[in-house]
């Protein structure tokens, strides 16, 4: 390499750090230096990318400043660290350098990205090379994080890594101007992946049509996505869609519908500009939003309101939405219950007995990624589920560990989260943590992911819960770099942190059940919270849930907890129980039962719980009495409450005791005896009870907030997955005065758990630090 000397202008060497590795950055980098007459290099090193550039200084500030303001879209620059050179032996042109495995940097994997308008003309064009391949891709878009075994992130470091480009890939790969200069998973018909149909053999065009006149016909297909199979069948069959319900052994929860565009969509659900905004994202998300009535067949929503719905974001999606030109049901291809499969022998064995076929292909899946969920509540869009298209991007830590993190998370909806620095990398949803198949699925993934970011992490973060899986796998650590923190904190600190709060701010959380540090299961809870501790100063009253699991399951039951032995504040509700009052479908066996359980306090732990109260009220009004789900019941009593908004709040009654405020459920539930009793329709005493709680909360904060004066208020829990009542308390709190955040990028649910014990370890850790402990 021919070099030269340079003394009289400035020489730098320039490190950014963040999201820069597989999303163009060196191109454009080497773009930017050659626009600015600069000489010098680039590399990817670590986790960072390195220039070292010789020019004017002022050429090169106005360089350093577009690196920031005009990066790649698909880039999230952190930091950009520039030291002096002076000396420096440069080249004397400006290159790009092979990729380096040393530096300190953090290693940010990109998250997998849908398919660029580019690549979409390409994959249209007849006379283009890459017509209707399924694996067309560029620096802007395609498989990334399924795809990366480490880093730097170079082919080699890929699952691409035993496909040989043929010279004309080569050529785009090695050139500098072209949009796939170092696109790692560059391919084209000659070199690169290939479908097959397992059968019959058949592979490319032959296996891509196999499977669309199956789909045609009404058939079941096990399709390999891009961090996972997925199950396909036509959407507007009603035959095709319960073979699909059978073949996933899914009963009744929603199924995801996939359409070739906004106007498509348009037609099958009543969409918001920010609906929009999310579904055209590169992240494509599946959008929960109003469905149009007999759009799709009624079994792929089983009577709920919303649909989920989403676009093509691999161009195996959009050939097979052109050819078969109809809304598709696309769901993870899995059995209820288990981890999503991407193995190809495990797909199989499994998808061959129940489905018309398995179209799979050659490209391994490294990591799992399902797909997203996202939903908009009162013009906010937030993150139902955080997998594909957002994960593993980092997300802040308002304070930064002494040593690295390992937070794993709760039970339901599991994610972990790996903290250093000023950043947390929040895994991808895995599901929930109840069997050996889902903690194998977790296990690999976590170690994938310490791999690949090259953490060894010195402490562990945990919930309180000792029987939950996640609190097991905590025990391989010292007892004395455990940190176990506690349901609701993390809950609330999640949302603080995600917004940048500072000070102390009132938690809201509501959900179904954690455990507080009383022994007790909460999920009905006002905190004052730093990130290092929260105060308890209200809550909801307690019931029984007598059967423990058994009523999270059991809505009618759980109803008979609050009617039988709720707890007694300011009246019994006991007293006013009448036959007629009692939930549809129990038998007096049951009634017998429950009844005995709570006189004599057996297996049934008290619970202040939000989410338990929703199932209550579903129960007493008829509309659920069993969730098939998680959640079922309480996703039914929104839908019978829309359209209701004419009415006013129940009853309801606040009690101080024990120093805390004290939501008295017994008045409202009252409410809704008298209500049903008088023949109000349920849906107008659903919006009722929705209004209520809204009504209550704001009032509990507004008591706390003046006692502590405290004005910012921190939302979060999976009763906040609820668009009606989010809507109410953020118009309430708002109308008080107080400055609201509610989880955006990190879900409310328990999807969100890690980060917040992340969030509240590091903080602890960086204050006992402080104090040299």
């Amino acid at each position: 390499m021919s070099g030269i000397q340079d003394g009289e202008i400035e020489a730098r060497r320039i490190e950014v750090r963040g999201t820069v590795q597989g999303v163009g950055f060196r191109p454009f980098v080497y773009r930017l230096a050659t626009a600015c007459g600069l000489r010098g290099d680039v590399r990817n090193a670590g986790g960072a990318v390195v220039i070292r550039a010789v020019g004017e200084d002022a050429v090169l500030d106005d360089f350093q400043a577009r690196l920031v303001d005009e990066a790649p879209r698909h880039a999230s620059v952190l930091d950009v660290l520039t030291t002096r050179l002076p000396g420096a032996v440069v080249p004397a042109r400006f290159t790009v350098l092979d990729s380096a495995a040393w530096g300190t940097a953090a290693r940010d994997v990109p998250p997998d990205l849908a398919t660029c308008e580019a690549c979409l003309n390409e994959l249209s064009d007849p006379a283009d090379r890459r017509y209707r391949y399924p694996f067309v891709n560029c620096t802007d878009c395609g498989p990334r994080a399924t795809i990366v075994t480490g880093l730097p992130y170079d082919r080699a470091r890929t699952t691409m890594e035993g496909f040989a480009m043929c010279p004309a890939c080569a050529a785009e790969y090695h050139d500098p101007g072209n949009r796939r200069f170092h696109a790692e998973p560059i391919a084209c018909p000659q070199c690169g992946p290939r479908l097959t149909w397992r059968g019959d053999g058949t592979s490319g065009e032959d296996a891509l049509a196999a499977a669309v006149t199956a789909i045609r016909r009404g058939g079941v297909v096990a399709i390999k996505g891009v961090g996972g199979y997925q199950l396909v069948c036509d959407a507007t069959d009603p035959c095709a869609v319960e073979r699909l319900r059978d073949a996933k052994g899914r009963e009744a929860k929603p199924l995801a519908v996939m359409v070739p565009g906004i106007a498509a969509a348009s037609a099958i659900a009543t969409l918001t500009v920010t609906d929009v905004g999310l579904l055209a994202s590169p992240a494509s998300p599946i959008v929960l939003a109003p469905q149009v009535d007999g759009a799709v067949a009624p079994q792929v929503c089983s009577g709920l309101p919303d649909i989920g719905m989403f676009l093509p974001y691999s161009p195996l999606h959009h050939l097979l939405l052109r050819d078969l030109d109809r809304p598709l049901v696309v769901t993870s291809g899995n059995r209820a219950g288990s981890p999503m499969v991407i193995d190809d022998d495990d797909a199989v064995r499994l998808f061959t007995p129940v489905t018309n076929g398995v179209l799979a292909h050659d490209r391994p899946i490294l990591a799992r990624y399902d797909d997203s969920v996202a939903r908009v509540a009162a013009g906010r869009p937030s993150l139902v589920r955080r997998a594909r298209g957002y994960a593993p991007a980092p997300l802040p830590l308002p304070v930064a560990p002494s040593e690295p993190v390992l937070a794993l998370g709760a039970q339901l909806k599991h994610t972990f989260t790996v903290a250093s620095g000023r950043r947390a990398v929040l895994g991808p949803h895995i599901g929930d943590l109840e069997d050996a198949e889902t903690l194998e699925a977790f296990e690999r993934s976590l170690e994938l992911r310490l791999r690949v970011e090259d953490v060894d992490p010195a402490y562990v973060a945990h919930d309180l819960h000792p029987e939950y899986l996640s609190t097991k796998h905590a025990a391989r650590w010292p007892a004395d770099h455990r940190i176990a923190v506690q349901h609701h904190h993390a809950h609330v600190a999640a949302t603080a942190a995600e917004h940048g709060v500072e000070g102390p701010f009132l938690g809201v959380a509501y959900d179904g059940l954690g455990l507080g540090d009383d022994g007790t299961f909460w999920g009905g809870e006002i905190l004052l919270a730093t990130y290092t501790g929260y105060r308890r100063l209200g809550r909801f009253s307690r019931a029984p849930l007598c059967g423990g699991s058994v009523a999270v399951r059991r809505p009618a039951r759980m109803a008979l907890g609050y009617l039988f032995g709720a707890e007694p504040l300011a009246e019994r509700l006991q007293d006013a129980v009448a036959a007629e009052h009692l939930p549809d479908g129990l038998h007096e066996r049951e009634i017998s039962l429950v009844r005995r359980m709570i006189e004599r306090r057996l297996n049934s732990p008290p619970a202040s719980s939000a989410g338990r109260l929703f199932d209550a009220v579903a129960a007493l009004l008829g509309v659920c009495g069993d969730n098939r789900y998680e959640g079922e019941a309480a996703m039914r009593l929104e839908a019978a409450a829309a359209g209701h908004d004419d009415v006013g709040p129940l009853a309801w009654r606040l009690v101080h005791r024990d120093g805390l405020w004290v939501y008295d459920a017994a008045a409202t539930l009252r409410d809704v005896l008298e209500a049903r009793s008088g023949g109000e329709p349920p849906g107008r005493i659903a919006a009722a009870f929705h209004h209520t709680l809204a009504t209550v909360t704001a009032v509990l904060c507004e008591r706390i907030g003046t006692e502590t004066g405290v004005g910012t208020v921190c939302l979060s829990g999976g009763v906040f997955q609820n668009r009606t009542l989010a809507a109410d308390v953020l118009k309430a709190l708002d109308g008080a005065g107080f400055e609201v955040f509610i989880g955006e990028r990190v879900p409310v649910n328990d999807g969100g758990i890690s980060y917040g014990q992340a969030v509240v370890a590091a903080a602890r850790l960086s204050a006992t630090a402080g104090r040299g402990e």
